[in-house]
């Protein structure tokens, strides 16, 4: 059976290109149904042109409106009522597909999706997060990583709880290990938030707290799931894809310089394009908004179609695991 997807033809910076190869990628590898948004006169030409008669479940529902990188979200979710976004969201609430996928404006995306979808019983605020590679091989989930700026500690025990059962759900690790994001592993380090959360989450007999983690745990391999402020979140992944692009630059240089055989040069290259696969975006699909009703990813301004396939398939698997009905049966309020 296919799942149906709804994808923002609209939202990347190069759109709708990488959305349209995107979709077409999707419904080639993965049981999915596509709902392509955005103004039909453009996206129903260049759609058929790519598909040059090859029959696909790709539907192109008409939206006039779309919100750019430069709008400013708030003003821009009340203004564009006609928003790819906020028409596609609205077939997520009206039960028309059970997923949501933009590479659009971020701060766009998660208002939309709070107002058109709303939060999940017993969720105070959705939280964003990201997916880490670790030394180990397994993905280390990372939130809040900007939805919420100011937090307080029922907020993160909240997101301790989405984060394992998404963890769990969708990335396949049997018990994930949950660990607070501060200064020090010591119970007495932290800042006031990290200090008053710490004995709340080793509370939740619900998930496998191992207590306080440090910026540099966050690639290792004993947590899974680092919980934190959407302060610090982003200021945590954004200095992350700075140092991964400088590294990965510096090494492409370094190889250049050093190489000079012929065999060395192609050995030299496979490693390299292995190492940047492990610390490319495209592979991880995008950030899941968990606490609102239905599966919202939110992709990189800068997808190309293969982030955009992998964000489809990120969506699918949100679908088919009930990660909604999960985190709200965890966070049911106890009567």
């Amino acid at each position: 059976m296919l799942v149906d997807i709804v994808l923002d033809a609209m939202g990347s910076d190069k759109a709708p290109e990488p959305e349209l190869r995107g979709a077409i990628l999707a419904c080639r590898n993965y049981p999915v149904r596509i709902h392509l948004v955005g103004p039909e006169e453009k996206i129903r030409p260049a759609l058929d042109a790519h598909l040059n008669g090859e029959h696909l479940p790709i539907e192109v529902v008409h939206a006039s409106e779309w919100i750019s990188m430069e709008d400013k979200a708030a003003q821009a979710v009340r203004s564009k009522k006609d928003s790819s976004m906020r028409v596609g969201l609205k077939l997520v609430r009206e039960g028309k597909a059970r997923g949501f996928v933009t590479a659009g404006n971020t701060g766009a995306a998660m208002a939309s999706a709070k107002m058109v979808l709303g939060a999940l019983k017993g969720v105070d605020r959705p939280a964003l997060a990201t997916i880490l590679p670790t030394s180990s091989g397994t993905p280390c989930l990372l939130l809040d990583v900007g939805a919420n700026v100011d937090c307080d500690p029922e907020n993160l025990c909240q997101f301790a709880v989405m984060g394992q059962i998404y963890s769990r759900n969708v990335l396949g690790i049997a018990k994930p290990r949950v660990g607070l994001l501060s200064i020090g592993e010591e119970d007495s380090k932290g800042n006031a938030l990290s200090k008053e959360t710490l004995p709340l989450l080793r509370e939740l007999k619900s998930i496998n707290f191992v207590g306080n983690v440090e910026g540099r745990d966050l690639f290792g391999s004993h947590v899974d799931v680092v919980v934190c402020d959407g302060f610090v979140g982003n200021v945590a992944i954004k200095t992350i894809e700075g140092v991964a692009r400088m590294i990965s630059d510096e090494l492409k240089k370094s190889l250049k310089v050093t190489i000079t055989s012929q065999v060395g040069a192609l050995l030299s290259r496979r490693a390299y394009k292995n190492f940047k696969r492990r610390l490319d975006y495209s592979e991880y699909g995008g950030a899941p908004l968990l606490g609102v009703q239905g599966a919202c990813i939110i992709g990189h301004g800068s997808s190309n179609e293969r982030a955009i396939m992998n964000a489809v398939r990120v969506a699918v698997q949100f679908a088919q695991a009930d990660v909604t009905h999960a985190i709200e049966h965890a966070l049911e309020p106890q009567s």
